[in-house]
């Protein structure tokens, strides 16, 4: 497995992963990333951003395995976001996740003091390698937020 930035290339097989982990716990509703206008054109997104990356995980026969990144949401706050983490379905379990967040938190690191983010009660394994992380659970979400229909947050200090 190799993580790197997200390319042109990688952008429709993370869109179909990231619409894929939504549909299957049938959390494909608005106020959340399967809404999101630049879904299929992450790498774009991303690009053209100030302070955010997106990172892909690839494996050996060059599959998208999953995907991670980090942007702003309230700079003038020293406040990034960790966006859109979602692994495919057949590289489950192999790691992947735990691959991705530190070249998240490296990048952070460099242009914020915090990160943020927003996920479901029901994302079980999300949530319980966030805490392992030692993200601490928010009781509500930043006024920045974006995706209304989320319904945990957690947020994590850089300097620790």
């Amino acid at each position: 497995m190799k993580v790197q930035k997200i390319t042109a290339t990688n952008d429709a097989e993370m869109a179909k992963i990231l619409r894929t982990d939504l549909e299957d716990l049938h959390l494909n509703l608005p106020g959340t990333a399967y809404f999101d206008p630049f879904v299929d054109h992450l790498s774009k997104w991303y690009d053209k951003t100030a302070d955010a990356k997106y990172f892909v995980a690839v494996s050996d026969d060059h599959r998208v395995m999953g995907g991670c990144g980090v942007g702003p949401i309230a700079p003038e706050d020293g406040i990034a976001e960790l966006q859109k983490l979602y692994v495919s379905p057949d590289y489950r379990r192999q790691g992947v996740a735990k691959a991705l967040i530190p070249e998240c938190f490296e990048f952070a690191k460099q242009h914020y003091g915090y990160l943020y983010l927003e996920t479901f009660h029901q994302m079980t394994a999300a949530n319980n390698l966030y805490r392992s992380l030692g993200f601490d659970q928010l009781t509500k979400p930043l006024p920045q937020s974006e995706h209304g229909a989320c319904d945990t947050w957690y947020l994590y200090d850089l300097a620790e």
